[in-house]
């Protein structure tokens, strides 16, 4: 398995699908790496040298904010919406969703007070 920034990637995927299991690279952003480094999107991932590994590598650590960085940045943002007690910084503290969803139903399996369901009448 091929480590890339510290995280094994499926080896037996194409690499433009391997490269999606680093947190915050999704098809896009894989398929703009793989075209910048000249690679073969179609190519399976333990067929990568260690001098490609070395280059994705570098590439990401110098363009991309992934992985670690990429938690502790958005960490970060949550932390600045609760510490300046805006409406979403409270939806985050209360545990609510905080993009508008409705509460009523949908949200009993996600986040917020547990509320017993009425069993279904036969």
């Amino acid at each position: 398995m091929p480590r890339i920034i510290g995280i094994d990637i499926p080896d037996n995927k194409r690499l433009e699908i391997s490269l999606r299991y680093l947190f915050g690279i999704g098809p896009h952003l894989s398929n703009e790496i793989i075209a910048k480094l000249g690679l073969d999107p179609n190519m399976r991932a333990h067929k990568l040298s260690q001098d490609d590994i070395a280059r994705i590598n570098g590439l990401l650590q110098s363009q991309y904010v992934v992985e670690g960085d990429l938690r502790r940045e958005i960490q970060n943002h949550i932390k600045r919406l609760i510490n300046i007690h805006s409406y979403r910084g409270k939806r985050h503290r209360d545990g609510l969703p905080v993009r508008g969803q409705r509460t009523k139903t949908n949200s009993r399996t996600r986040k917020g007070r547990r509320k017993t369901v009425a069993n279904k009448k036969k």
